[in-house]
Parts: C-alpha cells; structure tokens; sequence
C-alpha cells in the first residue's frame, strides 16, 4: 500500500509513511496534505468524470463482490454509483473528508489495506495517460484519508485476520 502512495500521490516512502502515522485530525490540517489536495487537477478530474463513471460502473461491482466474499465485509454497496457521486461531490466541494471518514469507519483497518491497491489500479487501462495519473491520485488521496483513520481507530495490535 505505502507503494501505491508512493506512486500515485509522487511522495516518497518515508513521506507517506509520515503522512499514515499522523491521527486524522493532524493530516487534514497538515500543509503536506493541503498541498496534495490542491496539487488536484479539478478541472481534469471533472471534466473526465464520465470516463470515471463508466470506469467505476464497470469496475465497482466485482470490486464490491470481492470485498463480501474474500474481505468478508457485510455492508457493501449495491451499485457504484454512490462512489460516482461522492467523488463528484467530494471534486465540487459539497462532501467533506470527515463525512468520508464517517461512511468506512466500519471497515477493518486490514480490509481497507488490501481494498486500496485494488481500487486505484481500476484506472490502470484508463486514456490518456494523464486522466489515468489524475484519477488514481485523487482516489488515492481519498484513501490515504481513510488509511489513517483506520490507524488511528484500530491500532496494529487490534488487527485480525480477515
């Protein structure tokens, strides 16, 4: 996971380490992490939202099928468009991160780990190349958002397998 941060937010190891270690409240206030939010190419990211829309539509449900089945979480969506207008919401700045936070909270930490990698690589095959980076940086921002949340509610020694 610190890979995919690496990569996609073009933070160094170290940096996104720093960045999961700090509680929730820290992040959003951090001038790091404003940075990153405002390093966002908005204008990009909404003017291809149809593309995400098509891409999660298409990706989102075996995505969700395989968070009941191999992740075992029980409250999953029943279509992705909630994940559609939350990004549009979160892009026109009617969602909140903390509001974000709020919705996963009831994932465990280990489940939204392995979820991560999985959800940004859904715009792995995505054209042109820079929508592609833009949308897998702002979905990782997003989940860096929720990873250390996670962190902070369920520490290392509360995890169980899932």
């Amino acid at each position: 996971m610190l890979t995919i941060f690496s990569r996609t937010l073009n933070l160094s190891p170290r940096a996104s380490e720093a960045l999961l270690s700090l509680p929730l409240t820290s992040l959003l206030d951090s001038p790091e992490f404003n940075q990153l939010l405002g390093s966002l190419d908005t204008t990009l990211l909404k003017e291809s939202l149809p593309t995400a829309g098509a891409v999660l539509a298409q990706k989102l449900p075996a995505f969700y099928d395989w968070l009941q089945t191999e992740l075992g979480i029980k409250n999953v969506p029943d279509s992705p468009d909630h994940a559609t207008k939350w990004v549009v919401g979160f892009l026109k700045n009617q969602e909140s991160l903390t509001r974000l936070v709020e919705m996963h909270k009831s994932i465990p930490r280990l489940a939204l780990d392995r979820s991560i990698p999985r959800l940004v690589s859904a715009f792995d095959e995505v054209q042109p190349t820079a929508v592609k980076e833009e949308w897998q940086k702002a979905i990782a921002a997003l989940c860096l958002v929720l990873a250390v949340a996670a962190r902070q509610n369920q520490p290392s020694s509360d995890l169980v397998s899932v």
